[in-house]
């Protein structure tokens, strides 16, 4: 059946702010190293503050995971549709101009609500690990209005950022989407996003996965909190009971792919990482966009493999379109 989306996502719209810092820094400002916690926005002003008097900002651009994985795919020749919800405010304008350069359909429009759009103050230490602070603003807010149902039905996948369990409206939104998506027979996909969370939202995070999904996209740190243990192997066998097939990354020792029948193990590509932020984002854009093209599991992690690499060479959590596809005809 042709489709006119390959893909349809769900995420937090977010304007990323990123700084290279010590862990010195991290510890003076009582910062959990190499996870996202969320702020208030008079807390956010105040470490920004203490940023820009330390250190330079490194780049300013829309953000947010999903929004991230979506661009990827698009720029690798996949149709997306990325649903969102940003303010009538500067930030508002980049983000929604971003994703149409990138070739994104999106539900934004040029009129929208009044608020403030979210941020993601991004610091990334001397080890390449990044450590999120993040002021929802009003994408805390994104709901099932926003939803385009028949762009959604009109999809092959759809994408779902598990960011969004901290929200009820989103929440509520993922719930309306699973059963759209189930009716119009189309493949769900879920990201636990990122360790904080399996570890602060767990219940909530559990019920995005409604029924359970297609695949499942998560780091090892992120298994072993869902699953409840210390051992991957057990944390595969409790994955397995809620996805037909996923990917757990593991950093430089490479990734694990399931099945319901088997488990590959792959390396990671050669890489010398100096920024971690975005990595498993585009990991997930190019697993879905081969998969979008009917290519075999197999392929689409190796695609994602050299792609997860690039983007850890260098700052900021996306390559250009250029570099997207160039990855397509690498070895």
């Amino acid at each position: 059946m042709s489709r006119r989306f390959d893909i349809y996502a769900i995420g937090n719209a977010l304007v990323d702010l990123e700084y290279a810092v010590d862990e010195d820094f991290l510890s003076q400002h009582g910062i959990e190293k190499g996870v996202m916690t969320l702020a208030e926005a008079d807390a956010q002003a105040a470490l920004l503050n203490a940023l820009d008097a330390n250190a330079p900002r490194l780049k300013q651009a829309s953000g947010g995971s999903a929004a991230n994985s979506i661009i990827a795919a698009s720029a690798m020749g996949a149709r997306c549709f990325y649903h969102c919800k940003v303010a009538n405010d500067a930030l508002g304008t980049l983000y929604r101009d971003d994703l149409l350069a990138a070739d994104v359909s999106t539900n934004l429009k040029e009129v929208r609500p009044e608020g403030v759009t979210g941020t993601c103050v991004v610091m990334v230490t001397p080890d390449t690990d990044r450590t999120m602070n993040t002021y929802l603003g009003i994408t805390a807010e994104v709901s099932r209005a926003e939803l385009d149902p028949e762009a959604l039905q009109d999809s092959k996948w759809l994408y779902i950022e598990g960011y969004l369990c901290t929200s009820d409206s989103a929440r509520d939104a993922v719930a309306h989407a699973h059963e759209l998506a189930k009716a119009a027979g189309v493949k769900r996909a879920l990201t636990f996003s990122d360790p904080a969370m399996v570890q602060y939202f767990l219940p909530q995070l559990k019920t995005l996965l409604a029924d359970g999904v297609d695949l499942l996209f998560c780091n090892e740190d992120e298994a072993r909190g869902f699953a409840g243990c210390d051992d991957l192997d057990q944390a595969l066998i409790t994955l397995r009971g809620v996805a037909e097939r996923g990917i757990i990354t593991c950093g430089k020792n490479g990734a694990w792919v399931w099945t319901q029948t088997s488990v590959l193990e792959l390396p990671a590509c050669p890489a010398t990482p100096v920024d971690t932020l975005g990595a498993g984002d585009s990991f997930a854009g190019a697993v879905l966009y081969g998969l979008s093209q009917r290519w075999t599991f197999e392929d689409c992690a190796r695609l994602a493999m050299r792609t997860a690499a690039q983007v850890v060479s260098q700052f900021g959590p996306r390559l250009s379109i250029e570099q997207y596809r160039a990855l397509l005809s690498a070895d």
